[in-house]
């Protein structure tokens, strides 16, 4: 047993004796004031006056680490686990969905161990997340599991950590992250960095974004900036859209440097002009001249008239010159539907190409992969399914269906729940075990919770295939560092 399960054993049996400490302290008083009856009242209140600091002493247990999380009498003798997830209303099937992953993690029996009580409330009842938190509170949950969104996590959070209740929230808001409260969705900024990583393993190191002026564009925008520092890498150029066409079609044009590189490929100079040669000067001028009298003849003139009708014929056949490659080799994006098929579109009229840039994008692309064989070539970040396989088969088995991607979250943090309770023998949910430097094991990979609050993951990179679809790449030979918090 570590240090650790020790102090906890430690803490739980002076926890469970406080009773007994109490009836010998008024025993103790008891004799003494039989045997000093006839004493001073001065020494007898001295004598009460001392019991009662043992009592509090005993009664107050061990103290706890910031966030009154590792060592708290909370934590220590409250072994059930809190579920706050909507049961009813607008996400009733998906919290129900939850919950069941949620059932069959923590009915996995570990040793001789009696398992946790799950404590489940409703954040869709009356009073919201607030007052389901507030149940959890007065049943003197260990920890709790949920709640699904950034706002519910928000009103909660607080709450749980002056109550020394660690919270395993399944929102991806970042913004949620604290000491005691766990931010458990898989972030944009987790795929970002991953991504990253994976690019610059490969060579990459100048990067670009154009994203949708949505929250999950600049959540995106904003990891990608943060990522490229963290990698001493350049900070990446960023460009934002509205959605439409002609916005699309111009920012990547502005973004891509298009009519910089269409001068170039023109031959034409886009800096100062230079002076010329006196004999080049005056070659230049005298093609000059010979062309203005060409034109000054009768357009009737039949000596004329074929070399201007060739030209035209040239003008209007001629094809957009091929272009250099823009000024980035790593393109972040993150459209999808129609805005997708819009950026996609834009890139071809810019002549931005997958042979000279990486495009990049987000998790959900996993979707509907099958359609981005246009794309062949293009990553995005996810949790690798193959994982998850043994978790499938248990959940059909038992709900006779198949279970949605978020239930995976909650099964993981039931297992982890589960894992922490058993190491200190029933007796808690301390900071220290729950933010273990190896982590732990999860069906949407390995993951191991940091002291702020953030989820770290290791997730897979996968390339859209020519024909639709996507496979996952193998780990490169070098390791690559799992996406952190500072």
């Amino acid at each position: 047993m570590n240090r650790t399960c020790r102090f906890l054993s430690r803490e739980a049996a002076d926890t469970k004796t406080n009773g007994g400490a109490t009836a010998r302290l008024v025993g103790r008083s008891d004799t003494a004031r039989s045997i000093l009856r006839h004493t001073s009242r001065t020494l007898s209140r001295h004598l009460s006056g001392v019991a009662l600091l043992a009592l509090v002493a005993c009664s107050s247990g061990g103290t706890s680490e910031p966030g009154g999380l590792a060592g708290s009498d909370t934590t220590a003798s409250a072994p059930n686990v809190g579920l706050l997830l909507p049961l009813t209303g607008a996400n009733g099937v998906l919290g129900n969905e939850m919950l069941a992953a949620a059932k069959l993690a923590l009915s996995k029996q570990t040793g001789t161990l009696p398992l946790p009580k799950l404590d489940v409330h409703d954040t869709a009842g009356a009073g919201g997340a607030t007052e389901a938190m507030q149940a959890a509170i007065t049943s003197r949950d260990g920890i709790v599991l949920g709640p699904l969104t950034n706002v519910d996590t928000a009103s909660i959070g607080p709450m749980a950590v002056r109550a020394g209740i660690p919270v395993i929230a399944f929102t991806s808001d970042l913004a949620q992250a604290r000491p005691g409260v766990w931010v458990f969705g898989i972030t944009p900024q987790q795929q970002v960095s991953r991504l990253v990583d994976a690019a610059k393993i490969e060579g990459r190191h100048h990067f670009a974004a154009f994203l949708p002026d949505t929250p999950l564009g600049h959540a995106m925008g904003d990891a990608l900036v943060r990522a490229c520092r963290e990698a001493s890498l350049a900070d990446p150029q960023v460009v934002y859209h509205v959605g439409t066409p002609e916005a699309i079609r111009s920012g990547l044009a502005t973004l891509s440097a298009y009519d910089t590189r269409v001068a170039t490929a023109s031959g034409q100079s886009t800096g100062p002009a230079q002076d010329l040669p006196d004999d080049l000067e005056a070659a230049l001028s005298s093609a000059s001249k010979a062309s203005g009298t060409a034109d000054a003849q009768s357009p009737g003139d039949p000596k004329a008239s074929p070399p201007a009708q060739t030209a035209a014929a040239t003008s209007s056949d001629a094809s957009p010159p091929t272009l250099s490659a823009p000024p980035f080799d790593a393109l972040l994006l993150a459209d999808t539907g129609l805005a997708l098929k819009n950026v996609l579109d834009a890139l071809k009229a810019n002549q931005v190409r997958t042979s000279d840039v990486r495009l990049m994008g987000p998790g959900l692309w996993g979707a509907f992969a099958g359609k981005l064989g246009s794309v062949a070539g293009a990553w995005y970040a996810a949790p690798d399914p193959a994982a998850r396989t043994l978790f499938v088969q248990q959940f059909s088995i038992q709900n006779h269906r198949v279970p949605k991607p978020l239930a995976d979250l909650s099964y993981d943090a039931g297992s982890l729940a589960n894992s922490v309770y058993s190491a200190t023998g029933g007796k808690g949910y301390p900071v220290d075990l729950l933010t273990q430097p190896q982590g732990f094991s999860g069906v949407d990979g390995a993951f191991t919770l940091t002291g702020n609050g953030q989820t770290l993951r290791k997730l897979g990179i996968f390339e859209i295939q020519p024909g639709g679809g996507s496979r996952i790449l193998p780990a490169p030979k070098s390791a690559v560092p799992v996406p952190g918090a500072s």
